[in-house]
């Protein structure tokens, strides 16, 4: 018993003056960083750790050229896509990818993209893994003393991401396939639309406006959205439909019955009136 009280004893004074093995939170050389962007339907990520210049010359130099480059510093950048999407005009699918640069000369670099999304730095990088290898000319820019990410020229389905750092620059080109998905999100919508909601018909029926092809299914919805509830809105979407096809006379009509529709929700109305009312007497001169 007394043995066992004596390795208990020496057992607590050790611990007691051990010393802890805390982690130390405390800042980083190459700062954690994270850009986020939607185009179209499509969420675009990256998370990577930022290094600065610091008086080094980088491509050239601290990034050799013929030799690939994880576009950061730490663990390997990783570049997120929430749909199939063209980046440099060639598709890559949904998905998560380590993101590197094979910098090969002055004036001609390539992004790779990498299935393996567990890497550090290079190590156990795998080529057989790559899933886009994409040619970009780096162009000289104003001096970035830490690398950054960033979207520019962004649309209703395209944009650009951009890598700066040092005196460097490389876009990439991103278009997305929106249509198809938005055709499919609509469907799924109107399949789940509740018997008395006439918003969901009306929101769809209006984003068909500037698609001509589909102007014939968005007229059965919007009236399949004023059966359920005859409004301001819906007609005013209906006469646009017409409008659009050159329809005068019946745009001008379902215009001026929107008016009055108007009236009795003056508050929602007031935000639209002055737009249909313009329209009404545009339309009524054509007809």
């Amino acid at each position: 018993m007394m043995k066992y009280l004596y390795s208990l004893l020496v057992f607590l004074v050790v611990a007691a003056f051990s010393p802890a093995h805390a982690q130390v939170k405390l800042p980083q050389a190459s700062p954690a960083a994270m850009i986020k962007q939607t185009i179209g339907l499509t969420d675009i990520t990256v998370n990577y750790h930022a290094p600065s210049v610091k008086g080094r010359k980088i491509f050239g130099g601290l990034v050799p050229f013929g030799q690939l480059w994880r576009a950061g510093a730490n663990e390997a950048t990783l570049i997120t896509f929430t749909d199939e999407l063209f980046l440099n005009n060639e598709r890559v699918p949904a998905g998560t990818y380590s993101f590197f640069i094979f910098p090969q000369s002055d004036s001609l670099w390539h992004v790779v993209l990498n299935r393996d999304t567990t890497l550090w730095g290079l190590e156990g990088y795998n080529a057989l893994n790559d899933v886009a290898y994409l040619e970009v000319n780096p162009q000289q820019a104003p001096f970035q003393e830490t690398m950054q990410f960033s979207f520019s020229d962004i649309r209703i389905n395209k944009g650009v991401l951009n890598l700066a750092w040092e005196n460097k620059k490389i876009a990439l080109h991103i278009e997305t396939e929106i249509e198809r998905k938005a055709l499919a999100n609509i469907h799924e919508a109107l399949e789940k639309a509740a018997p008395d909601d006439w918003y969901v018909w009306a929101q769809c029926a209006e984003y068909m406006l500037p698609r001509r092809e589909h102007h014939q299914k968005a007229l059965e919805w919007i009236n399949k959205s004023i059966a359920i509830k005859d409004n301001f809105y819906n007609n005013w979407i209906k006469a646009k439909l017409y409008a659009l096809n050159k329809e005068y006379q019946t745009a001008a009509d379902i215009s001026q019955k929107a008016i009055k529709l108007g009236a009795t929700e003056p508050e929602s109305y007031k935000t639209y009136a002055k737009e249909i009312e313009s329209a009404y007497t545009s339309w009524k001169k054509l007809r």
